[in-house]
């Protein structure tokens, strides 16, 4: 080993941590690797402001807990009836919304799970995903308002904001179309493509809406794509 390990690293093995452990392993929290993709993105800038949409958890597939703990901060916005307490507890920088997003001010009916990361507004796909394992407790109707009038009422003054993660299972176009991208332009959007493998996804209604805004296709994972800003 000695052989293979430079002379320095053994007389300072803290060194070598720092090298080769610290700076390229971390704690992570996103379902599909998004907050991995980000941390190459904004390259572990300490202060940075996120919208998350659809934020389930203040950890649990989080795609904003790494950034959080960096030293960022945002504003998280779920509509399961309750999902602010913890987020209170655990990221009290952030302004944490218990509201529904949808393109003008209406009441919505919310389909809840006996798994929350399942809830959502769209009844094909909440009735289309029951099975032996998952199952449709509840509905419940929740107030929605367009993203672009929680940005003008909870967004603080001149604050730009580097990333937009929406997640509303399968309504992700809708709260998109609810922006007003002339004043709120994120510089990386994540939204749900389900079901569209690379070869489709110039036909897809997110891909194609997030084109005529102005943003470029950077990565896909399993579901979540990753808009960034045309420059």
């Amino acid at each position: 080993m000695k052989k293979i390990i430079p002379v320095r690293y053994w007389e300072d093995p803290n060194s070598f941590y720092r090298l080769y452990w610290k700076s390229h392993a971390g704690t992570y929290y996103s379902q599909e690797g998004e907050d991995i993709l980000l941390r190459r993105i904004f390259e572990d800038q300490t202060t940075g402001f996120y919208v998350d949409i659809g934020a389930h958890h203040p950890k649990r597939f989080s795609n904003t807990c790494y950034f959080y703990e960096l030293g960022w901060q945002g504003i998280n916005i779920d509509a399961l009836p309750g999902s602010m307490k913890v987020f209170k507890k655990f990221r009290p920088r952030d302004t944490n919304l218990e509201i529904a997003i949808s393109e003008k001010e209406q009441n919505l009916t919310y389909y809840m799970f006996n798994e929350p990361a399942l809830n959502g507004f769209s009844k094909s796909i909440s009735e289309g995903r029951q099975n032996e394992q998952y199952h449709i407790e509840r509905t419940i109707t929740i107030p929605a308002f367009p993203l672009s009038k929680i940005l003008d009422t909870h967004l603080p003054s001149g604050q730009k904001i580097n990333f937009l993660s929406v997640d509303v299972e399968g309504l992700d176009l809708t709260v998109l179309a609810s922006n007003d991208w002339a004043k709120y332009r994120p510089k990386v959007v994540l939204a749900e493509i389900l079901g569209s493998s690379l070869n489709k996804l110039e036909k897809d209604p997110v891909y194609n809406y997030m084109s005529t805004q102005g943003y470029s296709l950077f990565a896909k994972l399993v579901h979540t794509c990753i808009f960034k800003i045309e420059e």
